[in-house]
């Protein structure tokens, strides 16, 4: 039930994150926050160029589309 609950949260986060245009480092500063605030502690976040997020959930895009935030667990 934990792991359904964080993959809706961080489907949301995905939606939101999608729909601004911001820059890279704020809005990864913003979906780093929202996942502490839902107890998440093992995992990083990384800007990489958009299609290259091979083994990692996309969880935000910036710089225009060319680029997307990637959560990894662990």
């Amino acid at each position: 039930m934990k792991k359904f609950v964080l993959a809706i949260a961080l489907l949301s986060i995905a939606g939101t994150a999608m729909a601004a245009g911001k820059s890279c480092d704020e809005l990864k500063s913003e979906i780093d926050a929202k996942i502490k605030a839902k107890g998440a502690t093992a995992y990083s976040l990384e800007v990489v160029e958009k299609g290259s997020a091979a083994d990692a959930k996309v969880v935000g895009t910036c710089d225009a589309g060319t680029k997307e935030i990637v959560y990894k667990r662990g």
